[in-house]
């Protein structure tokens, strides 16, 4: 199957500092990619040039076979989610909160009411449906948050590290629903974190990037037993200690 996303000598540069460099990279489509590095490694800027929202000074960035410079910038987001550490709701119900963007999309009200219903029960919030965001708690309001974006059914959800802020056991809760999410509807997805263990939970394979380079691909298994480089070694050996 060709993948969905493929990455050729892509470069790219932000106040005059070379910040990412992918030489080359693939994502099949219902591949779970986790992506981990030190601070400052480039695995934020990676997520918003995938979102198009950074321009490389060289190399590509390609979805469905077509470069993101040919692609209609409304018509590529709406392929495309972006989950983040913080929620960022919206001062209303979690129900207005889920159906906010499909409505901006004009879609039918029994269209919108029925994938609002679907997904505050795929991620257990149907009883929160008419409670206010302000009034939630960090891992309902991140619930709410990964339902306003499967509600969409993107092609490509990207996280950035969504889970960070909240207590282990919330954060283990949320972990495992998002797994058996992303197994069950085969989204796509690339999913920030420093935690490498919660990484090799999560994701078929895992990259690894240092100081703004993809340094290796591969499955956890692979990347703990044979690292590529020192860089590599060095990260994780920093993440034992």
């Amino acid at each position: 199957m060709k993948a969905l996303i493929e990455i050729h000598d892509l470069h790219i540069r932000r106040n005059g500092r070379d910040v990412l460099a992918i030489p080359a990279l693939e994502i099949p489509r219902g591949e779970t990619l986790a992506v981990v590095g030190p601070n400052g490694s480039g695995k934020s800027t990676f997520l918003l040039a995938l979102a198009h929202l950074l321009i490389p000074v060289s190399g590509g960035i390609f979805f469905e076979g077509k470069s993101l410079e040919c692609w209609n910038d409304l018509a590529y987001r709406r392929k495309l989610s972006f989950i983040f550490q913080d929620p960022l709701l919206l001062d209303m119900t979690v129900e207005q909160n889920v159906e906010l963007g499909l409505k901006f999309r004009g879609l039918p009200k029994d269209q919108i009411q029925a994938r609002v219903e679907k997904w505050l029960k795929q991620l257990g919030i149907e009883s929160l449906a008419k409670r206010r965001a302000g009034q939630l708690s960090g891992g309902e309001a991140q619930r709410v948050s990964l339902a306003r974006s499967f509600v969409l059914e993107p092609e490509l959800i990207l996280l950035d590290e969504p889970f960070s802020s909240l207590d282990p056991p919330t954060r283990a809760n949320l972990l495992e629903g998002l797994s058996t999410l992303l197994a069950k509807d085969h989204r796509t997805a690339v999913f920030v974190t420093h935690n490498l263990n919660e990484a090799a939970k999560l994701s078929h394979r895992i990259a690894v990037m240092v100081k703004g380079m993809l340094r290796q691909v591969g499955p956890a298994r692979q990347i703990k037993s044979k690292p590529t480089d020192e860089a590599v070694a060095s990260f994780l050996k920093g993440l034992t200690n």
